[in-house]
């Protein structure tokens, strides 16, 4: 009796799976059409990643207020110190002036320079100058110019502030959950505030980017306007530049209230960091000492 009762039950479960798989075959479903390719999302191959050496050494002691060193392909953290504490960000903001530029304007965008900042550093830009925004973006990120950072944010945008919006919402698409910003320059501001988390995310949306990524690495260059009746020598301020091997940019700053601050990108055998030092007495030999203590102390496993 017992076994006839389990061959009813399995007799009734087939059927009901039976039917099911019937219903859910795409000639029953009345919105997808037979013809209809149905795909599924691939996932993308999994990165190296960095583990420590067996003669791993620790990094010497920092100077800079925050520090973080992290894999630029699985953003594996190397090195961390106060990571989300809320730093001034200084000119490092004009990562994301590039991006948000980028994504209101083509390249070959014609501006023609309204207003001037004329205050802090600057590519020589006077009201009247006709340039391309690729141009105005050389000025940004080569000579780090706060006049080129405000032509290019009264340019690619409906108006000043909605600019200033994108670039918040920019930073909260890319996680930068500790981040604001009220200029496009870096000047310093109680509302204008980065991490050195924050920045690592920035800076690798900045270098996945090839005209930012090309423009950060570049150390000196000479751009004209359209009419090539103007020429602005722009020279990088970032001493690391041909300095260090691999290193490809990525951002300098610097203010009073910011201290020295530095953003770079590293590149070798394949595998890329980026270290961030915020509030550095001596960013450059700061920097330069984690990216060598990054590569010596790390190997990179595939998976």
């Amino acid at each position: 009796m017992r076994i006839a009762r389990l061959v009813v039950f399995l007799l009734i479960i087939s059927a009901f799976t039976l039917a099911i798989v019937y219903s859910l075959s795409p000639s029953n479903i009345p919105y997808l059409k037979p013809s209809t390719k149905v795909t599924f999302a691939q996932s993308s191959p999994l990165q190296p990643y960095p583990v420590k050496t067996t003669n791993y050494q620790s990094p010497t002691q920092l100077t800079a207020q925050a520090a973080t060193v992290i894999d630029n392909d699985t953003g594996v953290i190397l090195l961390q110190k106060e990571p989300d504490l809320r730093h001034l960000p200084a000119s490092t903001t004009k990562l994301m002036t590039a991006l948000v530029a980028l994504e209101n304007c083509l390249p070959q965008t014609v501006v023609k320079v309204g207003f001037v900042q004329e205050e802090g550093s600057k590519m020589d830009l006077h009201g009247g100058d006709v340039l391309t925004v690729e141009s105005l973006l050389y000025g940004l990120l080569v000579n780090s110019g706060n006049d080129a950072a405000y032509t290019l944010a009264n340019s690619c945008a409906d108006s000043y502030q909605d600019f200033i919006a994108a670039m918040n919402k920019k930073a909260k698409d890319l996680g930068m959950t500790n981040t604001h910003f009220q200029n496009p320059a870096g000047f310093d501001d109680k509302y204008q505030y980065s991490t050195a988390s924050d920045l690592t995310k920035l800076s690798r949306a900045a270098v996945a980017n090839p005209l930012i990524a090309k423009i950060v690495k570049t150390k000196s260059i000479v751009v004209n306007n359209v009419t090539g009746t103007k020429t602005y020598y722009l020279e990088n301020v970032n001493k690391l530049l041909g300095v260090v091997p691999g290193l490809e940019g990525v951002k300098t700053g610097k203010t009073d209230g910011s201290l020295e601050n530095l953003v770079t990108y590293t590149k070798r055998n394949g595998h890329g960091i980026i270290a961030v030092v915020l509030g550095s007495q001596d960013r450059f030999g700061e920097a330069q000492n984690l990216i060598e203590w990054a590569f010596a102390n790390h190997t990179w496993l595939n998976p």
